[in-house]
């Protein structure tokens, strides 16, 4: 469920607000674009009293969610709302990698890893990553990756049949940062498309689907689904 923002909060200008629809191959699209010159990109999963947050309302009210500028779930989790891969939050690992094999789109391999270290981002196939030794401030792990270095994923078919709401993210360059969530029910094929072929994304990772969530102020979106496990936002850097 998707609601307007409660009373007594106000909305941000439109200006400065980094979302905008996006028609793509019959679909419509909400997309961010982050320049991480302008903006922050955090996870957050638990709040200060050491509870998950597991909305944006509750994001909104800690001690930075006055600058928060957008935000969405940002990757799968269990149950008890804990991530089901790496998880690295202010360059603490609190959750590993998660290299096994199973059921699922997480296992749908390659899966990968979205990480922000200082003013850069990067979206890297799991392995890749590892292999790396990346010591970043924030991660999250999730599956199957969208687009690996410009190609679309082997497993993804264009005749394919299952459709869903999804969201994911991308990036271009090493500073600027692109979330997705679609509209309409969409196929792996069209969204991995629409990160490289209309977004200019070369690597893009699959957060989630059918939960999929969106905070944007400035099209007065909460969505309030259900109860989030990570979340991934966007905040205002003080000038």
């Amino acid at each position: 469920m998707s609601l307007g923002l409660p009373a007594g909060r106000p909305v941000a200008q439109a200006a400065s607000d980094p979302c905008r629809p996006v028609q793509y191959a019959d679909s419509t699209f909400v997309v961010c674009t982050v320049d991480l010159q302008r903006y922050e990109v955090r996870l957050f999963w638990r709040g200060p009293d050491g509870e998950v947050l597991g909305s944006f309302d509750r994001l909104r009210g800690t001690p930075e969610g006055s600058r928060l500028a957008v935000a969405m779930n940002a990757g799968m989790y269990h149950e008890d709302r804990s991530p089901v891969g790496l998880y690295v939050e202010n360059g603490k690992e609190l959750k590993a990698a998660n290299t096994r094999n199973g059921p699922g789109n997480f296992h749908l391999k390659p899966n990968g890893i979205f990480y922000v270290k200082g003013r850069q981002a990067g979206v890297l196939e799991t392995g890749t990553y590892l292999k790396r030794r990346i010591r970043p401030d924030f991660a999250t792990q999730s599956g199957p990756m969208l687009v690996i270095d410009g190609k679309i994923h082997p497993q993804f078919s264009e005749q394919s049949t299952s459709r869903k709401i999804r969201n994911g993210v991308g990036v271009k360059g090493q500073d600027t940062v692109v979330f997705a969530i679609s509209e309409d029910p969409v196929t792996f094929s069209t969204f991995a498309r629409l990160f490289r072929d209309e977004l200019g994304c070369p690597n893009a990772l699959f957060l989630d689907g059918s939960v999929s969530s969106l905070y944007a102020p400035s099209l007065e979106r909460m969505d309030t689904l259900m109860p989030m496990g990570p979340i991934v936002g966007a905040l205002r850097r003080r000038s």
